[in-house]
C-alpha cells in the first residue's frame, strides 16, 4: 500500500511556486491577447497613428503614403 506524504510548506513557499507554474502561461496569453488587439485595432486611425507608426520596426509599413488631393475628408 502506498503512503501519502505530507510536506509542511510555508505560505511564502506556495506562492512562489504557483507563480513559477503559471508565470510561463499568463505571459504567452497577454502576448497573443496584446498581439490580437493590435491585430484588430489596427484599422483605426488612432492606433495606427499612435501606436504602429511608432514601432520600431513596423513605423515604415503602417505610415500613410496617400496625397492629401487623394483623401476624401
Amino acid at each position: 500500500m502506498s503512503r501519502l506524504l505530507l510536506h509542511p510548506q510555508s505560505p511564502v513557499g506556495a506562492t512562489l511556486n504557483a507563480t513559477k507554474r503559471w508565470t510561463l502561461s499568463l505571459g504567452l496569453w497577454g502576448a497573443s491577447a496584446g498581439a490580437a488587439a493590435l491585430l484588430l485595432l489596427s484599422v483605426t486611425p488612432l492606433v495606427r497613428r499612435e501606436v504602429l507608426e511608432k514601432t520600431p520596426v513596423l513605423g515604415l509599413y503602417y505610415q500613410d503614403k496617400t496625397p492629401a488631393s487623394d483623401k476624401p475628408f
